[in-house]
């Protein structure tokens, strides 16, 4: 059996803020430094980390909205910090990035209908009187109703704002999506919700997920594989089951003991 190439590729990746962009500049600082990982197509990577741990700074990294100071970063084969900014705006669609608050990135006057038809609008591959069809069919396929489509941001919940956004990101066609936050501001029965709706797109889409949360108990149940980080370096990588019941950092144990959601046997049997 051929090996799986990996759809996301990190190697060596640095990012530094500070007086100057120079890797060599001591009063720079560096909040991804030396990152090193790769994710499977059609796999979940759950990041965990605390709050300042590098966490999102990686994902903007990916997500091409902040520029790397080194390393590399190669999306379904292709290298993208060696692209120019041109090079970038036609493959950017290729990673959606879905942030806790859904609404800073959506029209609050446009319905979900024209939310969710913005991307083919812009993509402009399929005839403009299959957009709104095409987009109708999203809306469905993340759970939402067929009236929803003509209701506007503000008569939404915030589980609901998630769902557009997702379905606003799935219309891009993208290679990865990356969920920064996402579902931490919501109640835990609205969490459970988004997860089975994550789990049933990966199931029946085969979508390629980078899930970076703060919560451990989120990750077991998200990730096939779980990356901990910690003051800008990954500090754990392994199977979900494996950093679960056999955690080797501190930071890590950390992590585990404030998420008393995690039913250890439960974890064990789930993802064998």
């Amino acid at each position: 059996m051929p090996i799986q190439e990996p759809l996301v590729k990190v190697e060596a990746l640095v990012k530094r803020y500070g007086a100057a962009s120079s890797a060599e500049c001591d009063e720079s600082f560096a909040a991804v430094n030396g990152v090193t990982f790769s994710i499977l197509p059609g796999t979940t990577l759950a990041l965990a980390g605390q709050s300042g741990s590098g966490k999102s700074t990686l994902a903007f990294c990916i997500a091409g909205i902040e520029k790397t100071t080194s390393g590399h970063i190669w999306i379904d084969g292709r290298d993208v910090t060696a692209l120019s900014e041109r090079e970038l705006r036609v493959t950017r669609s290729m990673t959606q990035l879905i942030f806790q608050d859904p609404a800073s990135a959506m029209n609050p006057r446009w319905t979900a209908l024209q939310i969710v038809t913005e991307p083919l609008v812009i993509r402009n591959q399929i005839p403009r009187g299959e957009q709104f069809d095409r987009a109708q069919m999203l809306l469905k396929r993340v759970g939402l109703s067929m009236d929803a489509g003509s209701r506007r941001l503000a008569e939404f919940s915030g589980g609901q704002r998630q769902r557009i956004a997702i379905a606003r990101a799935l219309a891009a066609d993208p290679k990865l999506l990356i969920f920064d936050e996402a579902f931490s501001a919501l109640d835990c029965s609205v969490q459970a919700q988004m997860v089975n709706l994550l789990l049933d797109l990966q199931t029946s889409g085969g979508i390629t997920c980078l899930f970076i949360t703060h919560d451990l108990a989120m990750a077991a149940l998200v990730g096939d594989q779980i990356a901990v980080m910690d003051r800008g370096r990954i500090v754990e990588f392994g199977d979900a089951r494996e950093v679960i019941l056999h955690p080797l950092q501190d930071c890590t144990r950390a992590l585990l003991a404030a998420s008393p959601r995690i039913d250890r046997p439960q974890i064990s049997s789930q993802n064998s």
